[in-house]
């Protein structure tokens, strides 16, 4: 029973920080501090996501697996690029 209970708050945290993020960056886009490039931005993951439960017939656990492995794969890429671009100069 306490188990449910402190995966219920859990759950329950963490859509009131997602709530707290979201509120923050249309405040911050209505008030001009941010532009909508790096508020979109964000949305990359749940974009992946979209495609990845479209392309695996509805799957939650591998959708979110897959998820994970393109979001890793975007991380080595830019660090490469940007390794390389510091090293060559362009």
């Amino acid at each position: 029973m306490i188990v449910q209970i402190a995966v219920i708050g859990a759950f329950g945290l963490i859509g009131l920080g997602v709530l707290a993020m979201v509120v923050s960056a249309v405040k911050s886009l209505a008030q001009g501090k941010q532009d909508l490039k790096r508020i979109g931005l964000m949305a990359v993951p749940f974009i992946v996501f979209g495609i990845s439960l479209a392309a695996l017939g509805g799957d939650y656990v591998k959708a979110g697996v897959m998820t994970t492995m393109v979001m890793m794969g975007i991380m080595v890429a830019s660090i490469a690029i940007t390794g390389l671009r510091g090293t060559f100069k362009f």
